[in-house]
């Protein structure tokens, strides 16, 4: 009964999920506030379904769900879709819970599709450690800040086009002023570069104690340190050097896109990563 009600609870998360993202689609052709705001109670809603959902799990496994591909990918989906209300709440920013939460469904989507039995539960309960749990786990809000940081930079390089092509819109006027835009993408990327490297130590201590034998020249290792390089590299150019506009939103990109590669490809090619072994 337990497997069947979970089922239907995700079944029942992702129709809702699918119904306002295209309610967002339809608002950011047509910029209609009452569709808008049906579209992000039905994404209150689906935080609520997921909220359920991963609490239901905990209850059910025992433990943070964060080991696995299948747990990893949900709980980033969550990640995306509360950081998503939050904003659009505290900042007010247009637009920000489309582009997110279509990031966020397509998490979803690849979740949906991914085994439940990702790695081995006798290795699983031999590996378990509060250290562990922590590593992965500020691990991906770590990726989550880096997530919307790229929207953010997105927008901005939307909104650049448009003004450099003199096109006067209403999609013009919803998407916030050019300086907002970077310093907030700046902002979360300063979130996200402390909390990434302080999940690489303890991951790395995490290691050390665990998999003395590990190789230490691991796909996911050094994908990992490549993402810290190149997000420090961001913040090295905008602090430092002062570079702003376009320019830094394009690095912004590319830094996302070596988050991506390290997340789904890095990952398949690990030697001891749980996720995919």
């Amino acid at each position: 009964m337990s497997d069947i009600f979970m089922t239907r609870l995700h079944e029942l998360t992702i129709v809702v999920y699918a119904a306002s993202v295209l309610l967002y689609f339809i608002d950011f052709l047509n910029s209609n506030r009452k569709v808008n705001q049906v579209a992000f109670w039905l994404l209150a809603f689906v935080w609520v379904l997921q909220t359920l959902f991963l609490s239901f799990y905990v209850v059910e496994v025992r433990r943070f769900p964060v080991l696995t591909l299948f747990e990893g990918l949900y709980f980033y989906s969550w990640v995306l879709v509360t950081l998503s209300l939050a904003i659009n709440r505290l900042l007010k920013v247009d637009l920000i819970v489309f582009f997110t939460n279509v990031l966020g469904f397509i998490i979803m989507a690849i979740h949906t599709f991914a085994p439940a039995d990702y790695g081995s539960n006798v290795m699983s309960e031999q590996l378990i450690s509060e250290l562990l749990l922590i590593h992965i786990t500020m691990a991906i809000l770590s990726y989550g800040a880096f997530s919307i940081s790229f929207v953010f930079s997105l927008l901005y390089l939307i909104q650049y086009d448009l003004l450099k092509k003199k096109k006067w819109g209403r999609l013009l006027r919803r998407i916030a002023d050019l300086s907002k835009l970077e310093q907030l993408s700046y902002l979360l990327n300063v979130i996200g570069v402390p909390m990434l490297l302080l999940s690489l130590v303890l991951g790395l201590q995490w290691a050390w104690i665990k998999l003395p034998d590990m190789a230490w020249y691991d796909a996911k290792i050094i994908g990992s340190f490549v993402v810290l390089a190149a997000y420090s590299a961001y913040l090295y150019l905008r602090v430092a050097r002062g570079m702003y506009g376009k320019s830094l939103a394009l690095l912004n990109a590319a830094s996302f896109l070596i988050v991506l590669i390290n997340f789904f490809l890095f990952g398949q090619l690990s030697s001891f990563h749980l996720w995919y072994e």
